[in-house]
């Protein structure tokens, strides 16, 4: 029996341990989700919908406990709590566009034949989250998928440990029935053996490269439909006609909010020439202003990593361009918060080139890189020079421009004038190594649903 267990990166002690589930009773719970999914799927949509928001609304009443857990568990501060906020957002969205999305597609209806496309439910969705942001990237498919008629299963990280539990309670507060939304604690080893035997109607996947090619691997034969979503190394263009001002506070917010354990965080900036040296020398003025401490501390801005672990892989990163001639700009004795462990001081590096770690392996962490550049096109080739594609930011004043840019670039979502956000009513996607996941808008919809097709002819002669 192996446990799951959640290490506090405040104090590197143990917060919560839970038993892995053995997988004889993990398939009980798998068929137990099952059999309570087809009567869901029974209830009118709009009853589904209003319970599920039912649940939304009353975990965010919960908004300030459950940051505190959050800080507890991977550290990040308290007073980012917005995470809450847009569960709301999301969910809302995604509930006011559920009767347009499910709606079947009418191809003819008269007195001779009816033809037409119905959507139903794929069945148990098997929801595998990340602990950097554990319920809004829940969320995403939690709530599309139970308002469409599927059943859900839940398996947070051990950072996160906590996460489904909380869910749990609120959904079945707003009576949801028992069995339509569970959770469980997986070793991966069964995780992936649960996936190989064909459980699942569709499993969402966010989290590492080597995660989603586990799970591709773990579905493979299956047929099973899996969605991915594996972060990125996302850039960032600042045109000559740029907001220096307004770029800067945003791009160092994307680089290092949540210290910087963001999918769509900022981790690259490419800044044209003209405005190259007072972009740099802002960037800096406003990192030195963050503060680095307890999670608890009203004052923090970038709490502890969530692992030791993570934080020295930055700093290795940080170690190699600079003995490969990178200039880091912020004194990290300035921090002397920065404790060798989950604790590390946020960074800007120049004079860095491509060959270089840095510019190519996702960071994940409060470290960003900025080049010099003298053209759209140079720009271009350089944010396409990356095995990931999940969000570009680009800043000036031409949308045009922008978007005869975007044409070229590859990469899920292009942004104009500001990052690291996501809009519940366009899908949130990605290319390359960041994954094939959809989720949000209508789009969302249609991974967690199956086509069906009804071709009647109600007359024979």
């Amino acid at each position: 029996m192996s446990n799951i267990t959640c290490i506090s990166p405040i104090d590197g002690k143990t917060y919560a341990t839970r038993e892995a589930a053995p997988i004889d009773e993990a398939r009980q719970i798998i068929a137990k989700g099952k059999a309570a999914g087809k009567r869901w799927a029974e209830r009118p949509l709009a009853e589904r919908r209003d319970l599920v928001m039912s649940a939304i609304e009353r975990l965010a009443t919960e908004r300030d406990e459950a940051a505190n857990e959050i800080a507890h568990m991977m550290g990040r501060p308290v007073q980012h709590y917005f995470e809450f906020n847009g569960c709301l957002e999301r969910s809302r969205y995604m509930a006011s566009v559920a009767e347009e999305a499910l709606a079947p597609i009418i191809i003819e209806d008269n007195a001779d034949f009816e033809r037409r496309i119905e959507k139903e439910p794929r069945g148990l969705v098997f929801v595998i989250a990340p602990w950097n942001y554990p319920y809004l990237t829940t969320i995403n498919s939690l709530v599309p998928a139970l308002i469409a008629g599927n059943s859900v299963l839940m398996k947070h990280a051990a950072q996160t440990l906590l996460v489904g539990e909380r869910l749990m309670r609120v959904f079945a507060e707003s009576g949801l029935p028992d069995g339509v939304l569970q959770n469980i604690y997986l070793d991966h080893d069964t995780t992936s053996a649960l996936i190989g035997e064909g459980h699942f109607g569709f499993v969402n996947f966010t989290g590492s490269v080597a995660g989603g090619k586990a799970m591709e691997h773990a579905a493979a034969g299956t047929f099973t439909a899996v969605g991915t979503e594996l972060g990125g190394k996302d850039p960032a263009y600042v045109m000559e006609d740029a907001d220096i001002d307004a770029a800067v506070s945003s791009l160092m917010e994307g680089a290092f909010f949540n210290a910087g354990q963001c999918c769509c965080g900022i981790e690259r900036i490419y800044v044209h020439e003209a405005c190259y040296d007072e972009f740099v020398e802002k960037a800096v003025q406003e990192t030195i202003k963050l503060k680095l401490g307890s999670p608890f501390d009203p004052d923090t801005s970038i709490g502890p990593m969530a692992n030791a672990r993570f934080a020295n892989e930055i700093r290795a990163q940080i170690a190699e361009a600079v003995e490969a001639g990178a200039t880091p700009l912020i004194d990290a004795s300035a921090f002397p918060e920065d404790d060798g462990g989950a604790y590390l001081a946020p960074q800007i590096l120049t004079n860095v080139t491509h060959e270089m770690r840095i510019m190519h392996d996702e960071s994940f962490g409060p470290v960003v890189a900025i080049m010099k550049v003298s053209s759209d096109q140079e720009a271009v080739s350089l944010m396409n020079d990356s095995n990931f594609g999940l969000t570009v930011s680009i800043w000036g004043q031409d949308t045009d421009r922008v978007r005869s840019l975007g044409q070229h670039l590859e990469t899920g979502t292009v942004f104009m004038n500001r990052c690291d956000y996501l809009d519940p009513a366009i899908c949130w996607t990605g290319r390359k190594d960041t994954g094939r996941g959809v989720t949000l808008s209508i789009l969302g919809y249609q991974a967690l649903t199956q086509p069906k097709s009804y071709h009647l002819r109600k007359k024979t002669a």
